[in-house]
């Protein structure tokens, strides 16, 4: 059975770096990566113009059905087609992405602690914690560089949705963790203790 790492975090906190290096950190057949950003509905029945006003920070913007199903699936050693989904035209591509099963599953989302469902199949439960004004301005390069937004649409959601939804949603989640790592992926103390817990986690089913 697969041990399920859950990575949780406000957006720009650095979760998804911290995942990364943990994954990164693990001998190749023995992880699979989940980013839960692949799990977004698909909006394509959607005028580009509504598309854009989606509140994607909630968590009824997600397919979580489809998640649980895919998580249950890997922890019992089946392979899945994950989801891709395309942030510039806001829809999901028609192409998936074949998971092998492993021994550490790792996922990360911003909502991964808000639905019950999801928090239950994380055997260990992280939160990567920053400073609001850190995580806006990561937030504002990776919009730009990576997705092709203009700054104004950038701050505009962010201010309508990003941030009350972290309010509701993602900072009261926090209290689901079982560990908290502040400073995001630059905290290389508390990923070296991740990483040397999970090996650990991992050695002894195989014992």
């Amino acid at each position: 059975m697969s041990l399920i790492v859950g990575i949780a975090g406000g957006s720009g906190s650095g979760k998804s770096t911290v995942a990364r290096r943990i994954a990164a950190s693990l001998a190749a057949p023995d992880v699979a990566f989940i980013d839960m950003d692949a799990y977004y509905r698909n909006f394509a029945h959607l005028p580009m113009e509504e598309r854009r006003r989606v509140n994607w920070d909630h968590p009824e913007a997600l397919d979580l059905d489809l998640l649980v199903e895919q998580l249950d699936e890997l922890r019992a050693g089946r392979a899945i087609e994950k989801p891709v989904y395309d942030f510039i035209t806001h829809t999901r591509a028609p192409r998936t992405e074949r998971i092998e099963p492993a021994r550490v599953v790792v996922v990360d989302g911003i909502l991964l602690f808000a639905d019950e469902r999801v928090r239950e199949l994380c055997d260990v439960k992280v939160f990567v914690d920053a400073d609001a004004d850190i995580r806006l301005i990561r937030r504002i390069r990776r919009d730009i560089a990576e997705r092709g937004r203009p700054l104004d649409e950038i701050l505009e959601q962010y201010l309508s949705t990003v941030q009350p939804m972290h309010l509701q949603f993602v900072e009261p989640s926090k209290r689901y963790a079982d560990v908290i790592v502040p400073r995001g992926g630059h905290n290389e103390v508390a990923i070296e203790m991740l990483v040397a817990k999970i090996r650990g986690r991992v050695a002894a089913q195989r014992v």
